[in-house]
């Protein structure tokens, strides 16, 4: 049997080997297919991986308290259209459920920062200290500020990498400079290390933290003391995200003392909920990708079907003379079966390589990250083979079943 395997496959090659041209173009749909698979897959792929690393760098363990939404005249404002929040909360909150290992509060504004002859337009934040914990930020020099800080209204501030770039000469020092915010100096204390865009898009290195006291008292302003914009909290382990929410929910409305029939006058969400949105985009884009391209390869088999069938018409007569001379039924069936496989099998793995290089190319020209899989390469490749012998079933049944009287006489 492995004998007759062999002498098949060879036969097939040969077969196939006398027109090149038309068995290229035959097995261009398949490389256009298996090619499309791989390289539109791996851009999703690499938009759920882009994804992820955005929204791991929120922090760890997160949950975002943000205000609720207030009525005026009828009409009804979005989240964070109320100042339903304090920093009393977020004291109370760390005091009453011990899941959380870290709570903090923060609110910004675009203000105008200067430095000498330079200005910069960026988002002050007046924050804890414990925010800096919770959002896991770091230092490329210097380091954050303290608690005594925050006690003692200092005006000192971290400066993002996009400030830096639009506020300091190259090579300058930010640590220990001294920056205008609304004509009030700061002290930098620390450079944070970059982030990079959110998982909104926004541009986190865009950032100026300065203690929440000063932030308060000095720069932004408030509605009372002790209002905020939006509340932070942090949990040891991802699996206590869900429980932590409910109990933030709980303990809150009792805070502000809302009845059974009342809605929040706040609004939470944890780094799960915001994950599980851009993933679930970015899964929809994938499988939609993975769909359109995979209209390629049904029309590569279409074209393999088409070029057996005229294969068939062709070689009536020598099917007949094989069958007259011993040739049964299933090795005819066979014969062909391997010679659409073949088609699938070589245009497959070209199709690979055009995949892998489209992919390369696409990260290389525009920028967008791709993250080559080998299991879709795989899948990819089999789906190709899978393709050439249901395609390639038709043409190989109708040559098996041709009469070999018949097949003789056939001009």
């Amino acid at each position: 049997m492995t004998a007759f395997l062999w002498l098949t496959m060879v036969t097939a090659i040969r077969i196939l080997s006398r027109n090149r041209l038309r068995a290229g173009l035959t097995m261009l749909g398949i490389v256009i297919g298996v090619g499309a698979v791989i390289a539109m897959v791996s851009i999703g792929e690499g938009a759920k991986a882009a994804v992820a690393k955005r929204v791991a760098s929120m922090g760890t363990n997160v949950i975002i308290i943000l205000p609720g939404s207030m009525t005026t005249g009828g009409v009804r404002g979005g989240h964070g259209g109320a100042v339903t929040l304090t920093t009393a909360d977020a004291v109370d909150l760390k005091k009453r459920i011990p899941l959380l290992s870290e709570t903090a509060w923060a609110k910004r504004e675009v203000m105008q920062i200067v430095n000498g002859n330079k200005n910069w337009s960026g988002m002050v934040n007046g924050i804890s200290p414990s925010y800096l914990t919770i959002r896991d930020w770091s230092y490329t020099s210097g380091g954050p500020f303290t608690q005594q800080d925050m006690d003692t209204a200092a005006r000192v501030a971290l400066v993002g990498q996009t400030v830096v770039e639009n506020l300091f000469e190259a090579g300058e020092e930010p640590v220990g400079a001294v920056i205008r915010i609304k004509n009030i100096p700061f002290r930098v204390v620390g450079v944070l290390a970059p982030k990079g865009q959110s998982s909104q898009g926004t541009d986190q290195d865009d950032i100026i933290f300065i203690p929440f006291s000063t932030a308060e008292r000095k720069v932004l302003g408030t509605y009372f003391l002790g209002s905020v914009g939006a509340l932070f909290a942090s949990t040891e382990r991802p699996d206590d995200l869900a429980r932590a929410e409910d109990q933030i929910r709980e303990a809150l409305r009792l805070r502000h003392r809302l009845l059974p029939n009342q809605d929040d006058d706040f609004f939470i969400r944890t780094q799960v909920d915001i994950g599980k949105v851009q993933e679930g985009t970015s899964e929809t884009l994938t499988i939609m990708l993975f769909a359109i391209a995979s209209v390629s390869l049904l029309v590569g088999g279409i074209g393999i079907m088409n070029i057996l069938l005229v294969s068939v018409t062709e070689r009536t007569r020598e099917i007949g003379v094989r069958m007259a001379v011993g040739a049964k039924r299933r090795h005819i069936l066979m014969q062909f079966l391997i010679e659409a496989v073949t088609l699938s099998v070589v245009g497959g793995s070209i199709g690979i390589l055009v995949g892998i290089l489209g992919a390369q190319v696409t990260t290389a020209v525009v920028g967008w990250p791709t993250i080559i899989s080998s299991d879709i390469v795989a899948a990819a490749f089999a789906f190709s083979v899978a393709v050439g012998l249901f395609f390639g079933l038709y043409p190989a049944n109708k040559a098996s079943r041709l009469k070999p009287i018949d097949a003789l006489r056939y001009e």
